[in-house]
């Protein structure tokens, strides 16, 4: 078995929002609705936002990497600059990846790929998902106190950040 980390590119679009769907209902099914996990929309509305990002990303200093293994897309992750008004550096947008990968280092290598080891950076993570939050201690985030309630998802998060990246 051969995993690759690579920057991804256009033509990676359906692999990724495939991921991004397959992932979100492995993973989130005890924590979304299921009427969100499971949108007959869901497929259309992640390749859209995976098309519309290789339009609008270069413009926004936003980078994405997909997880190879044996040539299929098991991973995917995005970062760009923080979107949060009171954050630096970048922020970790999308971190996704089939749960049977988890635990083999591709979450790091994802991770790595867009947004520098040890560079300040943030990320919003469900309060109910111990083990990403775990993963994240791991690569050098700790929570900063701040909450949201991700109104379309009704999900609570909670932001993790990593070095000196508040104003």
């Amino acid at each position: 078995m051969s995993l690759v980390v690579r920057d991804a590119a256009v033509d990676d679009v359906e692999g990724m929002a495939r991921v991004h769907v397959e992932s979100w209902q492995e993973t989130y099914s005890q924590i979304m609705p299921r009427e969100v996990l499971y949108a007959p929309d869901r497929w259309e509305r992640r390749t859209q936002m995976w098309r519309s990002f290789f339009t609008q990303s270069a413009q926004e200093g936003r980078k994405a990497a997909v997880a190879e293994l044996d040539g299929r897309i098991v991973g995917i992750s995005m970062a760009g600059p923080a979107s949060d008004e009171d954050r630096r550096g970048q922020q970790l947008f999308v971190l996704y990846a089939y749960q049977f990968v988890h635990g083999s280092g591709v979450g790091a290598r994802l991770l790595d790929a867009v947004i520098e080891p040890g560079r300040p950076a943030s990320l919003w993570v469900a309060d109910a998902n111990p083990r990403a939050q775990a993963f994240y201690r791991k690569q050098g985030f700790a929570p900063d106190g701040c909450v949201k309630e991700e109104g379309s998802h009704g999900v609570r998060e909670i932001r993790m950040v990593r070095g000196g990246s508040r104003h």
